[in-house]
C-alpha cells in the first residue's frame, strides 16, 4: 500500500539524499515494491499470473450461448443503459463490495438474480475496457470469490466484434 503514496520517484530522491553503505528507507522501499507482483495478479513482464482469471470474447459468446454465466457489469448505470452485454447484471465497481456481501435474500431482491457463490466458476465481470472488471476481480478474490474471471476486452471489444 505504500507504493500507492510514494512514487519510485519519491524513493530514488530519498536514497539520492542519503547515500550510504547501509539500506535506507529508500531502498528498501523500492526493493519492495519492485520485486512484489502487482495488483491484479500481473508480474513485472506484465503478463497475467493468472491467465484462468481471465475470459476471451470466444469464451464469453460460448457461456452466454449456454446460459452457463453469473455476468456482472461494473460500469456505472447510465454506461450500463447506453449499451450492454445480454444477461450482465449491472453492479457500479463502487458498490461491489457491499453488494457481494448482502445475504442472499437481499442480493436477489435488490438484482433479481441469485446470490452468486464463492465456489462458483462462472461469475464474469466487465466493464467498458478491462480496468474496473480487473478492479472488481480483485476485490471478489478479496470476498474469497477465487473462481471469478473477468473479461479483458469489455463493452468496447464487445460491440466492436459483434459489429464484424
Amino acid at each position: 500500500m505504500l507504493s500507492c503514496l510514494l512514487s519510485r520517484g519519491s524513493c530514488q530522491a530519498v536514497a539520492a539524499v542519503r547515500p550510504t553503505s547501509h539500506p535506507t528507507f529508500g531502498s528498501l522501499l523500492r526493493a519492495f515494491t519492485t520485486s512484489s507482483p502487482k495488483c491484479g495478479g500481473t508480474s513485472e513482464s506484465g503478463k497475467n499470473t493468472f491467465p484462468a482469471s481471465v475470459v476471451t470474447y470466444s469464451q464469453l459468446k460460448t457461456m452466454l450461448s449456454s446460459q452457463n454465466i453469473q455476468l456482472f457489469d461494473v460500469r456505472n448505470p447510465d454506461e450500463h443503459l447506453a449499451g450492454r452485454i445480454p444477461q450482465a447484471v449491472n453492479i457500479p465497481l463502487g458498490i461491489l463490495e457491499e453488494s457481494l456481501k448482502l445475504s442472499p435474500e437481499h442480493f436477489q431482491q435488490i438484482f433479481a438474480v441469485k446470490t452468486p457463490g464463492k465456489d462458483d466458476q462462472n461469475i464474469v465481470f466487465h466493464c467498458r475496457s478491462g480496468i474496473r472488471s480487473l478492479k472488481a476481480l480483485d476485490i471478489a478474490r478479496q470476498l474469497g470469490f477465487s473462481r471469478a474471471r473477468h473479461y479483458r476486452g469489455g463493452y468496447t471489444e464487445w460491440a466492436e466484434e459483434g459489429a464484424k
